[in-house]
């Protein structure tokens, strides 16, 4: 699976470009604010129909202007391919794939999977414990096609439930009860069964790039699962009456990388945190491709603040071996590395929001 054509209209200093990208390494460069991390963006926002730099899809659109398009015709495999579309206003969204509307973003995200790596990545492992359900879940999406149904049967409930607490309506708070009770009991489920799956891929990947041994990845469910989820509702039913939300449940899980029994933001310095993380996005990509035969595009936002000149050449020879269409930023041609022994990618120097091939001879040492 991937990017045959990218055509990408009014994202941030992008007004109008066109790219014929390669299906397996792409390399991007310029300087500071030239656009190149708006064209990662652009991909970004067809596959997930949102930006991974702003929560706020106005400030990407480019100034004076209305709406922004990203359009591309997708390769898969002997399947042929996907003509996807997305245009966005600021408050609309409009999705089309193979020309035909659209109103699922789910249906974005498993035409065109994507994973990204950027210089915020390492807030996976250590900030809040919403980024980390945001990353499992995707995960699981991918792998278990009951999962999101699920997923949003609980959401819906638990907005219900919560709605209640507030106005204080008791009686109909056990009917709720039960919804949450089988719902969330299930969405724990199909997280516990796909930590255990990633696990041993996430410790070889490890073993590709760091000594850390002893890794252990442990979900943390959201509640005492000592006791049925349905039980504890019950039982706090008063503490949630009393704050107007409901405390427990997958709403509140999360999961702990474990060096040694310790987390791992608490023992590894800054730099092999940055590390576990790419692996586990690395290690989740990897995880689909077995399951798929193929992955959609892994995104690499200023790759040289991510990692160092050996490990940028390790992870470059992990991407060349899954066979994955990649797309890699960088200020400079020469914070790739050297080049001389991949057979087949693009290079491409963005300036002032245009982006033009810069073809270097393969064998070229950069």
């Amino acid at each position: 699976m991937s990017l045959q054509r990218l055509d990408i209209y009014n994202v941030r200093n992008i007004h109008e470009q066109s790219i014929t990208p390669s299906p397996d390494l792409n390399f991007i460069y310029g300087n500071n604010a030239s656009g190149k991390s708006a064209l990662i963006e652009a991909i970004f926002l067809l596959g997930r129909a949102k930006s991974f730099r702003s929560s706020s899809i106005k400030s990407v659109i480019r100034f004076e202007q209305d709406n922004l398009t990203v359009s591309a015709h997708v390769l898969q495999g002997k399947s042929g391919g996907l003509q996807l579309g997305i245009q966005m206003d600021g408050k609309n969204i409009e999705i089309r794939i193979n020309q035909q509307p659209s109103q699922k973003r789910s249906d974005l995200a498993y035409a065109l999977p994507l994973q990204i790596i950027h210089p915020k990545s390492f807030e996976l492992l250590d900030a809040g414990s919403q980024i980390r359900r945001e990353f499992l879940d995707w995960g699981i999406f991918n792998h278990e096609e009951n999962f999101l149904p699920a997923w949003r049967k609980y959401k819906k409930a638990l907005a219900q439930r919560n709605a209640l607490l507030k106005t204080r309506e008791i009686k109909q708070l056990y009917v709720w009860n039960k919804e949450l009770g089988n719902y969330g009991t299930i969405v724990n489920e199909y997280r516990q069964q796909y930590l255990e799956i990633l696990k041993p891929i996430l410790s070889k990947t490890i073993a590709r790039f760091d000594t850390l041994s002893d890794i252990d990845m442990r979900l943390i469910s959201g509640w005492d699962t000592s006791k049925q989820l349905e039980q504890l509702l019950d039982e706090d039913l008063e503490r949630d009456l009393r704050y107007g939300f409901t405390h427990s449940g997958p709403h509140r899980g999360d999961f702990h990388l474990l060096v040694n029994n310790t987390l791992a933001k608490d023992v590894v310095s800054r730099g092999q945190l940055k590390l576990l993380v790419i692996c586990l996005k690395l290690a989740q990509v990897e995880l689909m491709f077995r399951e798929r035969d193929s992955f959609g595009c892994i995104l690499i936002d200023d790759f040289a603040a991510e990692l160092d000149k050996d490990n940028r050449a390790k992870v470059l020879q992990y991407l060349c071996e899954i066979q994955c269409q990649v797309f890699i930023t960088a200020t400079e041609a020469e914070d790739f590395g050297d080049l001389s022994d991949l057979e087949n990618y693009k290079m491409f120097h963005v300036e002032h929001g245009s982006i033009r091939t810069n073809n270097v001879p393969h064998g070229t040492s950069l």
